[in-house]
């Protein structure tokens, strides 16, 4: 179960990675664009399963549009792309079928 989380500034996503790198506690990042179809299909999947929900592990999503330098930090080049951040190592993906997959759209 996720809890989404709409970021618009830059400076939120720098912020949740220096708190991730001091106290490891799971956090997922979609990074989107909502120029691209297949985005806006992810997002209304997203927001119809996870829109009311209050518990749960955080979803960062990160637009193109509001925050186009917070892409280089994972080098994403395709989109969508789901960075996942683990006490042990940090997962990335960017095949959209197992993006759906890993966050129970399917």
């Amino acid at each position: 179960m996720y809890k989404l989380d709409f970021l618009d500034k830059e400076n939120d996503l720098n912020k949740i990675i220096k708190r991730f790198k001091k106290s490891p506690q799971p956090a997922s990042i979609l990074f989107i664009s909502l120029w691209d179809s297949y985005c806006k299909g992810l997002i209304s999947k997203l927001k119809k399963k996870y829109g009311t929900k209050t518990k749960g592990e955080v979803l960062y999503i990160v637009d193109s549009f509001c925050m186009p330098h917070s892409f280089v930090i994972f080098k994403t080049t395709k989109i969508p792309h789901l960075i996942q951040l683990r006490t042990d190592n940090t997962l990335s993906e960017d095949y959209l079928p197992h993006i759906l997959k890993i966050l129970k759209l399917n």
